[in-house]
């Protein structure tokens, strides 16, 4: 259960979520990290991106960057299942260990508030599956990135390394 929040926080730290298993947890705990926040599904064509992001995931984790997935149901029921059937999938066939989150929405009537200020912050909504946000250390959003274009593609590695600097 979300608490209620009198304000919208103003930068990705500011948010409370709960994780793919249950547990509540503070997005400030990424303070100081450059972050991917990616909305995810299981039973779509773009569902091999899982593979790249976490081989990026391990290869820059020292670096300074955590990438957090985000299942969401909301592009043509490409995610059915429970929490726990997303969690076996991402494990089983992806080796996911970046860390994941319980489903939510990421558009729509019933848009989590993460994805308002996601919005709010680029003037663009996910259109698909696997669209990427770029958040800096400081908790702000600096990118909106295609669904179609991979975590290793030229601008995107360009982007993150920039914000290394």
């Amino acid at each position: 259960m979300m608490s209620a929040q009198t304000e919208t926080p103003t930068s990705l730290h500011g948010f409370t979520m709960e994780t793919i298993t249950g547990e509540q947890t503070s997005l400030s705990e990424y303070e100081g990290k450059v972050v991917v926040v990616v909305n995810v599904a299981s039973k779509c064509g773009l569902t091999p991106q899982y593979e790249d992001l976490q081989k990026f995931f391990e290869e820059y984790a020292d670096k300074g960057v955590v990438i957090l997935g985000f299942p969401a149901n909301n592009f043509m029921s490409q995610e059915p299942g429970s929490n726990s059937d997303i969690q076996t999938f991402c494990t089983i066939n992806y080796g996911v260990t970046f860390p994941m989150f319980a489903k939510i929405s990421v558009k729509g009537r019933d848009q989590h508030p993460l994805y308002q200020f996601l919005e709010e912050a680029t003037d663009q909504n996910p259109t698909w599956n696997f669209h990427k946000y770029l958040i800096n250390q400081q908790g702000e959003v600096v990118a909106s990135i295609s669904p179609h274009t991979g975590i290793y593609d030229e601008s995107v590695v360009a982007q993150i390394n920039g914000l290394l600097e």
